[in-house]
């Protein structure tokens, strides 16, 4: 697929600021007062940035409020509703937290809950689609939520759960990359399934359907080159997972010298993770495109 920088951006942000959100609302760390705006604003910075993000992507983003109407049927209606509820529900635990010097954990642990439900249901708009078999297997919301909870512990500052998390999530991008390079095979579908004709015997496209540029050719097919990939697997690899999980691990003296690593993992881990989630979209083989021989 075509991948969209407003996807980009919303797979990328809404994932580290619900991450954070989850932290926060289990108590790591429990900050009051202004230590704990600052921490708060930045999860809802991120979490709210990535969520208007995804409306520049529809049509007729003043119509976003009917996605809320299908909950009973639609994974975007879910996601709409368990983020709009943990931020209401983060916001008044922020509340205490930052103006009455305290902690109402009953909201934390319901808002942490909620919040990595968002991530979740975000996750399922892909993983449904079996349209795309890049998509469509268990590991696509493993991935989402390991993202989202090492992002987090980067941000929330969780210096012993944070190494972690970061390598299991490193993991499972790696398992992901393996087993979706061998999705499509996997799923049977090919030309003669999609056409129909596969019972009569080898089916084959003469020409392509038609000589101009459609809508479906904009949005769901998209080529990307192994070795162009290969590269970016690297870059996305090692900026995401590796580089952090040193940073971190590095035995330096100084308090400030720890927090300057820290501040160097976080942008790394966002600048790896946009990489990974553009790959995530620009590798997904629609079998739409089998009609046009680019698959």
């Amino acid at each position: 697929m075509h991948p969209a920088p407003s996807v980009i951006l919303f797979t990328t942000l809404s994932g580290l600021g619900f991450g954070l959100l989850a932290f926060l609302g289990l108590g790591k760390p429990a900050v009051t007062g202004w230590v704990a705006f600052v921490f708060y604003a930045i999860a809802f910075g991120f979490a709210v940035g990535g969520l208007l993000a995804s409306t520049f992507h529809l049509g007729r983003p003043e119509r976003a409020w009917r996605a809320f109407t299908q909950w009973k049927t639609s994974w975007l209606s879910r996601e709409g509703i368990c983020a709009v509820s943990a931020l209401i529900v983060m916001g008044l635990f922020a509340f205490g937290a930052v103006f009455l010097d305290t902690h109402w954990w009953v909201l934390g642990w319901i808002g942490a809950a909620l919040s990595l439900a968002t991530v979740f249901t975000t996750s399922m708009i892909y993983t449904q689609l079996k349209t795309i078999p890049r998509w469509n297997m268990s590991l696509t919301p493993v991935m989402f939520l390991s993202f989202s909870l090492a992002g987090g512990s980067l941000l929330a500052g969780a210096e012993a759960l944070a190494p972690w998390l970061l390598a299991i999530a490193g993991s499972v991008q790696l398992a992901y990359w393996a087993k979706g390079d061998q999705a499509f095979a996997s799923s049977g579908t090919n030309i003669g399934t999609a056409t129909g004709l596969g019972d009569r015997g080898t089916v084959r496209a003469f020409e392509p359907p038609h000589t101009g540029s459609n809508y479906l050719l904009r949005e769901f097919v998209h080529v990307v080159g192994r070795k162009h990939a290969q590269k970016l697997r690297v870059i996305a690899f090692a900026l995401g997972f590796a580089l952090p999980l040193i940073c971190l691990i590095l035995p330096v003296e100084g308090l400030m010298a720890k927090h300057l690593l820290a501040g160097i993992a976080v942008l790394l881990h966002i600048a790896g993770i946009a990489v990974s989630r553009w790959l995530f979209f620009a590798q997904a083989e629609h079998v739409v495109g089998l009609y046009y021989g680019k698959r």
